[in-house]
């Protein structure tokens, strides 16, 4: 028995998912909550007090997936790059390579949230140009303090050919989902 009680099936090649690799790569600004989400996908775990990223990290988790009419498991590796600007040279040794980018910015600082538009456009000039992008406003739990509209970041998200989510990455809000559209953008 499996996880609600069905039955689970021998395993052959023939009903097994296809499992694919999928490297993505997060940008954002500095406290952001870059590696709070990424903690969230690959450890369910969440740290109020969560240290800065040097340089970046590396993380890597399965997810099954649903799309284009068949089932698959998507391995995703992920890097997760340091906020820091001194870092920012460094970021391109992680995109080029990479089927997707999550570009994080924190709903309760508008320069976070422009910060993470540079990142957007520097992705569009030399990122992979399959790369698929989304825009990731997060910590959503403090409603209360926003500044960044909801609307405006998706308006900009649609101009700009991303896939848009609001997160949090305390509450597990909208993490798990981030990834399952990644995955079926594969």
């Amino acid at each position: 028995m499996v996880p609600g009680g069905s039955k689970r099936e021998k395993s052959s090649p023939k009903n097994l998912p296809a499992t694919s690799r999928h490297t993505t790569v997060l940008l954002g600004d500095l406290g952001a909550g870059k590696t709070s989400i990424v903690v969230r996908f690959a450890k369910g775990l969440y740290y109020e007090c969560q240290e800065s990223t040097i340089g970046a990290a590396f993380f890597s988790q399965a997810l099954p997936v649903s799309g284009g009419g068949e089932d698959a498991t998507v391995r995703f590796d992920i890097w997760d790059t340091a906020g820091q600007e001194r870092y920012h040279s460094l970021a391109p040794m992680y995109y080029r390579g990479a089927a997707a980018a999550v570009v994080v910015y924190d709903i309760t600082s508008m320069d976070s949230y422009i910060r993470a538009k540079r990142w957007v456009d520097e992705l569009q000039r030399q990122g992979n140009p399959h790369l698929v992008m989304a825009l990731v406003g997060n910590k959503v739990d403090l409603e209360k303090k926003r500044k960044v509209g909801t609307q405006e970041a998706l308006e900009y998200a649609e101009r700009n050919g991303l896939f848009f989510l609001e997160t949090s990455a305390k509450t597990a809000q909208n993490v798990g989902e981030l990834f399952y559209e990644l995955g079926k953008n594969r």
